[in-house]
């Protein structure tokens, strides 16, 4: 499962952080909810544009719906959160909520204070939790176990 760039490269933590923010664009500019049998048959696109047209209804600001291909790698991207083991569900909970960004201003849902509130710890710490669980997947995509990254970070602490 190891993770190329479109040039054939592999991700590095940037990329991965990259990949999961435009998944988080990718999810929420989906749709809320789809049409019903109901609704298909009622879908009266002329109607509706003529009453916008005239101004009838201050229309919702929206991002345009993604692309199949954009589903896909949102697809991939979230499959890479599961890379970091259950045990460590916080890094979980923080590495997806920081991948949630809004395709209409590109500000993330959950800044590092906000998420230091909700779990009750420091920014710092939010952003240092961040970067653990980042890691944990660019090592599970480049094939690295988990306890091969303790013993690399245990001996260039060592070096310092």
């Amino acid at each position: 499962m190891a993770a190329l760039s479109n040039d054939n490269t592999r991700l590095d933590a940037g990329g991965v952080i990259q990949r999961l923010e435009e998944c988080g664009r990718t999810l929420l500019a989906l749709p809320a909810g789809g049409y019903s049998t109901r609704m298909r048959g009622f879908n009266l696109d002329v109607v509706r544009s003529a009453v916008e047209a005239n101004g009838w209804e201050g229309g919702k600001l929206r991002p345009s719906i993604p692309s199949a291909s954009h589903i896909t790698r949102m697809d991939d991207a979230l499959r890479w959160v599961q890379l970091i083991p259950q045990d460590r569900y916080v890094l979980r909970r923080i590495v997806g909520a920081r991948s949630l960004v809004s395709p209409l201003n590109d500000k993330h849902l959950f800044p590092w204070r906000r998420l230091g509130t909700m779990l009750g710890a420091d920014h710092k710490a939010i952003q240092r939790w961040h970067a653990q669980g980042i890691d944990l997947i660019v090592a599970g995509l480049n094939g690295i176990v988990p306890s091969q990254i303790k013993r690399a970070e245990r001996v260039s602490a060592t070096q310092k």
